[in-house]
């Protein structure tokens, strides 16, 4: 049997649950197992604890039938543990390096029956604070009981920084209540039983404090489970403890400050609820305050809890409302004021905010859906396919696009559209029922009340987007991330082209949308393309039939110079032969207004200003690419694909990646340019071994697009039909 059991309860935790379990497995010390509990989780964790069990077997999964909630998900786990020791860790927090190796050598060095770990906070927009509590165990006892050392009831009382001797819960029979704040009724009472502590101060646990979905952010009367977990805890010390009347005083002031804790948190107690809260704290302050060892604490919060006691709600918050207003001058600092610059632009870009204020005030316009994309760069990718398929679907939606004045020699015939930064731009904005991009609209944008926001991004993700960015800043262009999720909070709903996708998006952009897991709009015309559509692009494109096309996408690199490339397309064109044609298509970020839309030089043909990437692909027998997202679609017409990968290194530690791409590639893959131009000079690029590697590639990525996802997003947003 092993030493430690590790019991991960799992309910929506896609985007962080691999990010846990590799944080575990790939410990040095191996002596434990990990009981994973599926609760029932909607989402992929259950398909992600599958994966890791099929291929290390110190994974066990327990598929709950229904949801249990956290404590009842603990408890499945703990009926399944074998190890000498269990660990109830969180699927969204992750583990230290080296943290299972120290806290076994502990266990083992003093025979301990509870050990409590150090841990540090990693907020979502990258900052990490280590409270004082790793400080405050070192200098704790080699070993102590609660009452030798009652500093130990002041760490933060959850389960998940506390590994206890599994003998020692079976023989109190102890069992997880259900409701939130149950590890206080786990906390204290463990402690009170435990005949052997021991602490160990180094961080151990990353604890993760999202921005949504965790207890502590969310708003709700659920929060009076606390006085209950109380309660129970308070009467179990008193069953377990050596000396319960020396633990009376300091229990008690623990219970006190974690109520006035819950009840001056704004994300935690409803406005409405705020008074009977405050009322529950007072008659728990009646009824168990200690009849001796108890002294009020001093300054503000003695004065609150003498309020507390007499029942004096008002003067409550007052004081409140005065510690903090006296908090905030503090902080006041004087901003300096930027020089004025650009007078005229300024007066109107003002005068048209005022009128789009103004247009808010009007009726949202309920046929009016607005759509956009790359920041105004034309029409194109998910917006045009969904809709093309509203028009065909809802005749009684306008739909109007927004483009740069630039770029409107682009917009196909027949588009209704209007000019970024016009009236009729601000007004659109204002008024439309539904907002549909593949980015962000402006900051400044209001998310109405009725309205519907949409967005589809522009590709699934192989480099780290949104908060994962806050661990790669040196790709991060937008740094500031409390703006990149204020826009996110508007979205109602997410297009994801897979289940992959979904994870990524979860934990990138951690807000209230609705998930549309059903393919990627813009392939459907991949899924559905017959070989004479592939023939027509090649004869616009004056292409022969005979001819090898190889199409070449690399993706942006925020670290190179502007134009810099990694493929030296000339030279690469002259190895190819007579008989290939190379389409180059360079990022959309170095694609001036007004560009060509192809210009042939050889055997070379720019398509970087090609209105329509789909013509492309469908003309293509081959592409070429490095980290882009055209991978996930071009994977889609099942024709071979190169990965040209000669700073993968570089790449995947400067801008981050979601999974290993030379691990899992599309097909074949080359590191040099010699490596590339063998590949194409033997046929390498379309061996056995590279469709494998294809066909595995669109198993996992691909499955969704059937022609139909741009159908899926039009009958869910605009027909308002559930969703499947």
């Amino acid at each position: 049997m092993p030493l430690l059991s590790v019991v991960l309860p799992v309910y929506k935790v896609q985007g962080y649950l691999r990010q846990c379990l590799d944080s575990m497995l790939e410990q040095a010390f191996t002596d434990f197992e990990i009981v994973a509990v599926d609760d029932c989780s909607p989402d992929n964790s259950g398909a992600i604890l599958a994966e890791y069990a099929a291929r290390d077997p110190r994974v066990r999964v327990v598929s709950l039938e229904t949801n249990a909630g956290l404590g009842g998900a603990r408890n499945a786990g703990l009926d399944r543990a074998v190890g000498d020791y269990v660990w109830f860790v969180d699927g969204d927090d992750w583990l230290a390096q080296g943290a299972i190796g120290a806290v076994a050598a502990r266990l083992l060095e003093t025979d301990a029956d509870v050990l409590v770990m150090g841990f540090d906070r990693v907020f979502w927009d990258g900052r990490v604070t280590v409270p004082n509590a790793g400080a405050r165990l070192a200098t704790a006892p080699r070993t102590f009981t609660v009452t030798q050392w009652p500093r130990i009831l002041k760490v933060l009382h959850v389960a998940w920084n506390k590994i206890v001797r599994r003998e020692l819960l079976i023989n109190l029979r102890f069992r997880f209540e259900s409701g939130w704040y149950e590890d206080v009724s786990y906390t204290f009472p463990v402690l009170a039983a435990a005949g052997r502590i021991t602490a160990l101060g180094r961080t151990c646990v990353h604890y993760r404090q999202r921005r949504t979905g965790a207890i502590t952010r969310t708003v709700g009367d659920r929060h009076f489970d606390i006085f209950t977990h109380w309660a129970h805890a308070l009467e179990l010390v008193e069953k377990y403890a050596e000396r319960p009347e020396a633990l009376r005083p300091l229990l008690f002031q623990r219970m006190m400050w974690h109520y006035v804790v819950v009840l001056r948190n704004p994300e935690r107690i409803p406005p409405a609820s705020y008074r009977g809260f405050f009322d529950r704290i007072g008659e728990d302050f009646r009824k168990y305050r200690p009849a001796e060892g108890y002294v009020l604490p001093s300054g503000a919060d003695g004065m609150r809890l003498r309020l507390i006691e007499r029942g004096y709600f008002h003067r409550f918050r007052a004081l409140n409302w005065a510690i903090d207003a006296a908090r905030s001058l503090k902080r006041v600092r004087r901003v300096p004021v930027r020089k004025a610059v650009a007078l005229a632009k300024r007066v109107r870009q003002a005068a048209y905010r005022r009128y789009y204020r103004l247009q808010l005030r009007l009726p949202l316009d309920d046929r009016l859906a607005l759509y956009a994309a790359y920041w105004y760069r034309g029409v194109t990718c998910n917006p045009a396919a969904i809709s093309r398929k509203a028009a065909e679907l809802a005749p009684d939606v306008r739909n109007v696009w927004v483009v740069g004045r630039a770029r409107v020699g682009s917009v196909p015939p027949g588009t209704d559209y209007v000019i970024a930064g016009s009236l009729a731009y601000f007004r659109a904005l204002a008024r439309a029922r539904w907002l549909i991009n593949n980015v962000n609209w402006p900051n400044w944008v209001l998310k109405r009340a009725g309205s519907t926001h949409l967005m589809t991004h522009h590709g699934t993700p192989l480099k780290m987007m949104g908060l994962d960015q806050v661990d790669h800043p040196a790709a991060a262009k937008d740094q500031d991330f409390h703006a990149q999720m204020r826009r996110a909070d508007r979205w109602d709903f997410s297009v994801s082209a897979n289940a992959h996708t979904t994870v990524a998006w979860d934990r990138a952009y951690p807000c209230g949308y609705e998930t549309l897991e059903v393919g990627y709009p813009r392939n459907d015309r991949l899924a559905t393309a017959a070989p004479a559509e592939a023939a027509a692009v090649r004869e616009k494109l004056g292409i022969a039939p005979s001819e090898r096309v190889i199409l070449y996408t690399p993706t942006h690199r925020e670290w190179l110079p502007p134009g810099q490339q990694v493929l030296d397309v000339e030279a690469f064109a002259e190895e190819l032969g007579p008989d290939s044609v190379l389409l180059v298509r360079a990022h959309y970020f170095y694609v001036a207004p007004g560009a060509e839309t192809q210009s042939r030089r050889g055997r070379i043909v720019d398509v970087s200003a090609y209105p329509e990437v789909e013509d492309l692909y469908l003309a293509a027998d081959v592409m070429i690419t490095d980290y882009s997202s055209a991978m996930f679609d071009f994977a889609v017409l099942d024709r071979p694909l190169v990965i040209f990968a000669p700073d993968w290194a570089a790449y995947r530690e400067l801008r981050g990646t979601y999974f290993d791409l030379m691990e899992q590639p599309p097909g074949a893959v080359a590191t040099t340019f010699a490596g590339l131009v063998g590949l194409f000079a033997d046929g390498g690029y379309a061996t056995a071994e590279a469709d494998d590697r294809r066909a595995r590639f669109r198993e996992r990525f691909c499955y969704l697009d059937d022609g139909r996802a741009a159908e899926r997003v039009v009958r869910r947003v605009l027909l308002g039909e559930p969703a499947q």
